[in-house]
């Protein structure tokens, strides 16, 4: 019944679930009730008038300047491995595409004599993305002492590989970046989308238009760039009330 819906996600609160959380169960609810009615098990859907939670938008996690050159300059250059790393979060935090978009990349993607890469968002949308010029050195230096050693098959053509010689697999970087973080002796909360939200965050501090990181980040809709906008805000407060002797 409706009663036992409205109680069951009181139990969710009162319990401390998140928003978010309790918004999935609602749709789940709603989900089951929808194949009742179609497969004509019951004639009403109790859940039909009951107000999805309202979820808070949480800022995104970033990275001070000093904590980004400190863990890309972690993977030690020994190995093939160490210049992947290396070339690879270079590159993340240099252009600010999507983890899933990076290890997509092909090799005919890159084209480092003119800075820039290639790159497939959401929705096989094509955009073109500035590349910097240490993330370009450090793609180079994986490209010519590197990939090489890690080529199994002379057929693949994906940028970045693993030890099998295949293309390289959004949790086997994660994995890496923890490894990564931890040498490096971070402690913050870190996500595969760290680096993404560092590069937003960064480049609007330093005056970048909003318009401009939208179409690099690859957002369809300027509201979702404007969440960096309020990050960069909540950072000037923090500085002020260190530094200001009246804060």
């Amino acid at each position: 019944t409706r009663l036992t819906i409205i109680q069951f996600l009181k139990h969710l609160k009162d319990a401390g679930k998140s928003g978010k959380t309790i918004a999935r169960h609602l749709a789940s609810i709603r989900s089951f009730h929808q194949f009742l009615l179609r497969e004509k098990v019951t004639a009403q859907d109790p859940s039909v008038h009951i107000e999805s939670q309202k979820t808070e938008r949480t800022l995104p996690k970033v990275l001070s300047l000093q904590e980004v050159e400190t863990l890309l300059d972690t993977p030690k250059l020994t190995g093939p491995f160490g210049y992947r790393d290396k070339a690879m979060l270079e590159l993340l935090y240099a252009t600010g595409i999507r983890v899933s978009e990076m290890i997509a990349l092909k090799l005919s993607d890159v084209h480092l004599s003119m800075g820039f890469i290639r790159c497939f968002g959401k929705g096989r949308k094509e955009r073109i993305v500035p590349l910097g010029e240490a993330a370009s050195h450090a793609v180079g230096e994986y490209l010519s002492k590197a990939r090489g050693k890690l080529l199994k098959k002379n057929t693949e053509d994906a940028l970045f590989l693993n030890h099998h010689g295949r293309q390289m697999s959004r949790q086997g970087f994660w994995k890496n970046l923890k490894k990564i973080a931890l040498e490096a002796g971070i402690n913050k909360e870190l996500t595969p989308h760290t680096l993404r939200h560092s590069f937003a965050t960064h480049l609007l501090e330093n005056g970048a238009d909003l318009r401009a990181v939208q179409e690099m980040l690859g957002h369809a809709d300027i509201s979702t760039t404007q969440i960096y906008t309020h990050v960069t805000k909540t950072r000037l407060k923090d500085v002020y009330k260190q530094y200001h002797p009246r804060a």
